[in-house]
């Protein structure tokens, strides 16, 4: 059972949609969608346990499958996680059973179609992290797209439409690409001592190593980095990238934005730290100060605009826009306090983000409106929904103690540690952001639970129930986990993103070391000396 563990995480999904498809009615729906979710959860906890986290390489690897052959280049079908893909898998299992659950009395229309949606989507982004072929990974990149769409476009607001499309076209606009430069990426030679033998194919470990020892030439990287990093820094999103977020967390269901907020929006995250920084580690140094500027300008934009907003989901998904900003700055610190603590605010965000949207779910489930005005007091009616959204909130602005102030941290001293021009400066502009985010979170908390009931409405509110204490209890079990002792996690990474850092510099060092040569030989007049293509 362990050999093929990722194919029956990635498939149970599959296999629970075609069941729901033929279930005989939509509590029968809700219940298979939910056992397996639980199933996924529970392969998800052996995969945990049986990881090895003193070992960079990729662990369960799958007997590679040959798909077909394109002009030359082999399809592989091939699984595997090491310590940077296994947090987001484990994120992704647990948070398949919450957003059914949440969804539970809130989706009451075509209740079948809507769960079948939903377990296609973990598929794709399951098979998106799991997948050790470059064009298997685009395969499931955009097979994540189209549930996302028809869960925006049928079960979401008023503008649910216009938001769909535009999630799509902004996700679409990127992926082509992405799609280019990796067509070019499979039919470059392989270079050894022995010079070319081959052509690279869509081999990402293979890939890695290959460009690593024998890198391609500087403004090529630039180029193909360019490439790969418009798609993620639109999927994260980066500023300017962002405009088409606000828009699909407002409108899509509330288990939409969480699946949004938790995992999809770190597709893009994760796509820079497994292929554009690994793949073009001279381009990724370089892109650096671009890249940090864009983070920073995310994290105190997306601050100061979420302080202004009368939504409490659109307050939310503005400060995703902030929140992501340090996950970049801590990537891009290339240290490994940094890049540890990357990671883990990946996680943390999909917790703390995923909680907060649930939370504004089951206040909007209750009251049809989200305005910040027309609530005020609720802590007197819904005091255990006061007591979560405390937490949860405190999580959100990095109390100590809570996950937020770990990931936080780490990002805040690898950046000042980092070896790069600017980067003490860096580290300070984005501790205002700190700040900022404890203004426009508590201020929200306080107008929202505290102070007299003026709305009528509010006083016949009813507190959390079983299932909503379940769902969000699980959320609040790791939130505090991590706060309190986040080697559990950090250990299972620190191996692979330490030789993550080791392929970047070595990658970088071999093609300056190459540019220089022939610059010197140039100046000379003398034939160049070539290690990179």
């Amino acid at each position: 059972m362990v050999e093929l563990i990722l194919t029956y995480i990635l498939f149970l999904p599959l296999l629970g949609a075609v069941l729901v498809w033929i279930a005989p009615g939509e509590k029968a729906a809700r219940v298979i969608s939910l056992i397996t979710m639980l199933a996924g959860l529970a392969l998800g906890l052996v995969l945990w346990l049986g990881f090895d986290p003193a070992s960079a390489d990729m662990q369960f690897a799958e007997v590679r499958l040959e798909w077909f052959t394109l002009a030359g280049a082999p399809i592989v079908y091939q699984l595997g996680v090491d310590g940077i893909s296994l947090l987001l898998v484990e994120l992704t299992v647990l948070l398949g059973p919450v957003v059914i659950l949440s969804s539970w009395s809130a989706v009451t229309d075509r209740v079948k179609e809507y769960h079948i949606f939903m377990l296609i989507l973990q598929t794709g982004m399951l098979g998106a992290l799991m997948a050790l072929d470059l064009f298997l990974f685009y395969i499931f990149w955009e097979l994540m797209l189209i549930p996302m769409y028809f869960l925006i476009g049928a079960w979401g607001g008023p503008r649910r439409v216009y938001a769909a499309i535009k999630f799509f076209l902004f996700t679409m606009a990127g992926s082509v690409l992405m799609l280019l430069a990796i067509i070019f990426l499979a039919y470059q030679p392989v270079v050894g001592s022995g010079g070319a033998t081959g052509i690279e194919g869509f081999d990402i470990v293979a890939l890695t190593a290959n460009l690593t020892s024998t890198p391609l030439k500087g403004n090529i990287q630039l180029l193909l980095f360019a490439a790969f990093a418009l798609a993620f820094a639109i999927k994260v999103p980066m500023f300017p990238f962002h405009t088409w977020l606000p828009d699909a967390h407002v409108e899509a269901p509330t288990a939409g934005s969480v699946i949004l907020a938790g995992v999809l929006l770190k597709m893009g995250t994760y796509g820079f730290i497994r292929f554009a920084m690994p793949l073009f580690p001279y381009a990724a140094v370089k892109a650096v100060p671009v890249i940090s500027v864009l983070a920073l300008i995310g994290i105190i934009y997306g601050a100061l605009v979420s302080m202004v907003q009368e939504d409490v989901k659109k307050l939310v998904a503005y400060s995703s826009v902030s929140h992501l900003g340090f996950v970049m700055l801590g990537m891009f610190a290339l240290t490994s306090t940094g890049v540890q603590g990357s990671l883990l605010q990946m996680v943390n965000h999909g917790l703390s983000t995923g909680a907060l949207f649930l939370l504004v779910g089951i206040i909007y489930e209750r009251r049809h409106t989200r305005l910040i005005s027309e609530f005020g007091g609720l802590s007197k009616v819904m005091p255990l929904f006061a007591v979560f959204f405390m937490i949860v909130t405190l999580s959100s602005v990095g109390l100590p103690g809570l996950n937020g102030f770990v990931g936080e941290f780490l990002i805040l001293a690898g950046t000042f540690t980092a070896k790069h021009a600017h980067s003490k400066y860096y580290a300070v502009v984005a501790a205002t952001g700190v700040i900022f985010a404890a203004c426009y979170m508590l201020w929200m908390f306080q107008r929202v639970m505290f102070g007299p009931i003026t709305k009528a409405q509010n006083r016949e509110l009813k507190d959390l129930n079983g299932r909503e204490v379940l769902y969000l209890g699980i959320i609040l079990v790791f939130i505090v986990w991590i706060g309190v002792y986040p080697s559990t996690f950090l250990s299972r990474s620190q191996a692979t993103v330490d030789r993550f850092i080791e392929q970047v510099e070595k990658g970088r060092a071999l093609t300056q070391s190459s540019i220089d040569s022939q610059k010197t030989h140039a100046e000379a007049g003398g034939p160049a000396g070539r290690t990179e293509r």
